[in-house]
Parts: structure tokens; C-alpha cells; sequence
């Protein structure tokens, strides 16, 4: 009996791994890797002022062809500029993308994704699948979803070349077009299905975890995977379930150490964002905490630097942040279970071309965020940032961006 039950076990067991060894995605070339071992990892270019963005460099296309993407934790969806024909292009480094009969239709799971159930922008299952994404503070982009070759050299060597599905972009709604990014489009690395690391994920190629390292001298790096991670020295929180952002919760504000009266502030991290925003209460809360606090010290308001809402001048221009950071004190964002993230002044001020000093946390309500409470880039340099979708969390610590880690 028992050895009937073994064999019928082992017989199972073979046609299982036959099954499973037989199975390999077809839109993977060259060999595949073991696994998860492997992760990715790009340089960055950009700053926070004055060009206001940070982007990396990804290859897309057969034949492949280079295109600058604006690193967004804050949006799930990658899309590109494109030749669709474009009926509302922006300036851009590098010539459109062409589609070539590489629509995906309202059957795709990441059309789904997208639009949620009951689509009715997809009357039809057959049809293209459109897509339309608003950005607080950019505009917004609409479009038609493709599926095409990413090549991609994984830090174990191996060459892969998946096909994702991304957004071909021809009409483009931009807010402010005097900072507009001088990019191809948008690398959106949210929680979402049509997030490209969790395309990656599903094929099986890295780990669902996103880190970035933002220099605050410009440059840095962007991981996909979790080959980067620091065996310690992260300070993690856990990602707030059933929340479409990485938002870490509630949190209260501490101005020089001290508690205020700005508490339950909800925070995403978001580095699609150049600046941080607080909601409009809390915003004016801080303002008046700031200039309260500067009464008596040589600065004054720069009404006539328009760079940003709130500058500041000193007797003579100033060059660099390090020169004002005594007149102003360090911000604490208390999170539960008291986990902290700390804000020096340099994580919340520019100067400007002018050398006034500006403060570069702005009105969220101005911008259309609500209670929402977000970290952006200006917050968010020299400190390693990690997104680990795998055990929903987040976490970072202080960190030199200026040279790539080793895998």
C-alpha cells in the first residue's frame, strides 16, 4: 500500500517538473536567470534645482533605442512620448516613439489593472486599451498601452529582453512649462500591476523592491531588486495597506526638536515629486513656525525671488545651502511606532540662481493634493530609499549617492 502511494507520489512529482520545466515565458531572450538572484541597477542624472527632476536612461525597442525616464514612485504606469501621430508633444531629448502594431488590447490583465472592472472606455474586449494619467503637479498624459522589447543586463551578467507593457503618449497636458522635464516620458514605479518592476516580477526576473539614491550634488542611482540591499542601518516602516501610494501612515510634525501642534499628517514618498507638500493647515502651521523662528536673525523675505512662494535674502547672495543652514532648524515627521524621519534644513531648502534661500516644502491644497502629505525629491537626497513591495515596506538611511554600489 504504502509503496503504491510512493510511486503514484514520485510519478506525480515527475510530471510536474516536466510541466514546469517546459514552461519559459517567450518574450525572454538569451538564457534566464536562477530565479531572484539577480537585480538591476541604473546611474541617474538630474537635481532638484535647477532642473527639478531626476531620470535614467532605458533602452527600448527592436532595434533598441535609448529614452530619458523621470524616476516616479508616485504612478504606477511607464509611458513615452509617441508618434501615434502625436497631436500634443512636448520638447523632448530624443526622437518619438514609433509603435508598430504592438497595441494591447481591453483582454490585457494590465488594461484591467488599469481601468478597473467595468471599464467603459472599453466597450468592446478587442479594442485598444487607452489610458489617461493626471499628475498634481505636471498635467497629464493620454494615450494608448503597447507591449514592446526592454533590453536589460541584470547584475548577474545574464541579457535579457522582456516584453512590458507601457504607455505610447500623444497628448501630453503640461502645468508649468517653465520647468518643463526635458525627458521621453515617465518611469513609473508604484504599487500597481502596471508598475514595471512588478512586470519584472512576474516574469520572474527580479524581486518587486525599488531603491534610489539621489545625490543632492546631482546624479545618483536607481535598483530594481533586492541585490542592494544593506545588511543594515535601514530604518523600515511598513507601506499603509490598501492605500494606491507608498504612504507610510500618519505622522507628527517636530520643529527643532519640540512637538507642534501639526500632527496626523498622512505621508507618501513620492520621487516624482521635485518638492515635498504639506496639506494647506499644515502648511501655514509650518510657515508661521519658520518665520517666528528667523525673527532676529539676518534674513530677509526675498518677495522679489519668484523661484518658489517663500525665499529669503541675507546681506549678500548666498551660494549654497550649507551657508544659511544655522538660521534654520531641523524637521522631525514622528511615524508609529517610533520610527522617525528627519529632516536637516538641506532636505528642505533650495538657493536660488538669484542666492536668495527658498523654503522647498509648498500648499499641497494649491496643487490639488487634499490632506495628502508628500516627500519628494528635495527630502528625499542622499539617503538610500527603499520600496520592498515583497514585505510591504520602506525604509532608509543616510547614504553617499555619488558612486554606484557593487552587486
Amino acid at each position: 500500500m504504502h509503496e503504491k502511494m510512493y510511486l503514484k507520489a514520485l510519478v506525480l512529482y515527475l510530471l510536474v517538473w516536466i510541466a514546469s520545466a517546459a514552461y519559459q515565458p517567450q518574450n525572454i531572450i538569451k538564457k534566464q536567470p536562477k530565479g531572484f538572484e539577480s537585480s538591476l541597477i541604473f546611474p541617474v542624472t538630474g537635481n532638484v534645482y535647477p532642473k527639478g527632476y531626476y531620470h535614467v536612461t532605458i533602452n527600448i525597442g527592436q532595434p533598441p533605442k535609448p529614452y530619458f525616464l523621470d524616476i516616479d514612485t508616485g504612478s504606477d504606469l511607464t509611458w513615452l512620448q509617441c508618434d501615434a501621430p502625436c497631436t500634443k508633444c512636448t520638447p523632448a531629448p530624443h526622437s518619438l516613439y514609433k509603435p508598430s502594431k504592438n497595441l494591447i488590447t481591453c483582454l490585457d490583465p494590465i488594461c484591467t489593472s488599469l481601468h478597473g472592472p467595468g471599464n467603459h472606455d472599453c466597450p468592446t474586449p478587442q479594442e485598444q486599451c487607452d489610458y489617461e494619467v493626471d499628475y498634481a503637479d505636471h498635467g497629464s498624459s493620454l494615450g494608448v498601452l503597447v507591449r514592446d522589447s526592454f533590453p536589460l543586463r541584470l547584475t548577474n551578467g545574464t541579457t535579457v529582453a522582456p516584453h512590458l507593457v507601457f504607455g505610447c503618449g500623444y497628448s501630453q497636458e503640461v502645468v508649468d512649462t517653465a520647468h518643463l522635464p526635458y525627458t521621453d516620458g515617465v518611469l513609473g514605479l508604484g504599487i500597481g500591476k502596471s508598475s514595471i518592476i512588478s512586470q519584472l516580477r512576474i516574469l520572474g526576473l527580479t524581486r518587486n523592491v525599488v531603491g534610489h539614491c539621489l545625490s543632492g550634488q546631482g546624479g545618483g542611482f536607481l535598483f530594481f531588486g533586492d541585490g542592494f540591499l544593506p545588511n543594515s542601518g535601514i530604518v523600515w516602516t511598513p507601506i499603509l495597506s490598501q492605500s494606491k501610494y507608498y504612504s507610510l501612515g500618519s505622522a507628527d510634525l517636530h520643529f527643532g526638536g519640540q512637538a507642534t501642534k501639526v500632527k496626523g499628517l498622512p505621508i507618501v514618498f513620492d520621487s516624482g515629486s521635485t518638492y515635498s507638500y504639506f496639506s494647506s493647515q499644515s502648511y501655514s502651521a509650518l510657515v508661521s513656525l519658520i518665520r517666528a523662528d528667523l525673527s532676529g536673525k539676518p534674513l530677509k523675505e526675498a518677495v522679489e525671488d519668484i523661484t518658489l512662494p517663500l525665499c529669503w535674502k541675507g546681506a549678500k547672495p548666498f551660494k549654497s545651502v550649507r551657508e544659511v543652514v544655522n538660521y534654520f532648524k531641523p524637521l522631525t515627521l514622528n511615524l508609529k511606532d517610533k520610527v522617525q524621519f528627519h529632516l536637516r534644513p538641506e532636505a528642505y531648502l533650495i538657493v536660488t540662481v538669484h542666492g536668495s534661500v527658498c523654503l522647498g516644502i509648498l500648499n499641497g491644497g494649491e496643487v490639488g493634493l487634499g490632506h495628502l502629505n508628500v516627500i519628494g525629491d528635495i527630502s528625499l537626497q542622499d539617503k538610500l530609499v527603499i520600496y520592498d513591495n515583497e514585505r510591504q515596506r520602506i525604509g532608509w538611511a543616510a547614504a553617499n549617492c555619488n558612486r554606484l554600489p557593487k552587486s
